[in-house]
């Protein structure tokens, strides 16, 4: 059994750093893409940034880009996604997803993504 759980989340300012990590249990056959999606409240699920199991490829929404970096460690099995230069906007409840067998192509098709953790709310004051 899969298992993914969040941390990090936290209240901050606007303009402030963050760092969301995600421990990542158990097996996931073949070569597995993680993902941060985030949920704000009243809107649906979006797609924040995706990653390749070598790193080699990343994603990211345009609404982050050039402010959020997602890595992750495959040793200690960790995804991260630090967040920088924080906006009001970024207030949500912030997933952590696993997909088995994703290329660069199929890693941002969130259809892909079966696991998920449980969330961790980041809020970010004006």
């Amino acid at each position: 059994q899969v298992q993914l759980v969040e941390s990090g989340g936290g209240l901050v300012q606007a303009g402030d750093s963050l760092r969301l990590s995600c421990a990542v249990s158990g097996r996931i056959f073949g070569s597995y893409g993680l993902g941060w999606f985030r949920q704000a409240p009243g809107k649906e699920r979006e797609r924040v940034a995706a990653i390749i199991w070598n790193s080699e490829y990343t994603k990211y929404s345009d609404s982050v880009k050039g402010r959020f970096t997602i890595s992750r460690d495959n040793a200690k099995k960790m995804l991260y996604l630090d967040m920088d230069s924080l906006k009001p906007e970024d207030t949500a409840v912030y997933y952590c997803a696993a997909a088995s067998l994703v290329t660069p192509r199929t890693v941002w098709d969130r259809r892909l993504y079966y696991y998920w953790g449980q969330g961790t709310q980041v809020t970010v004051s004006s």
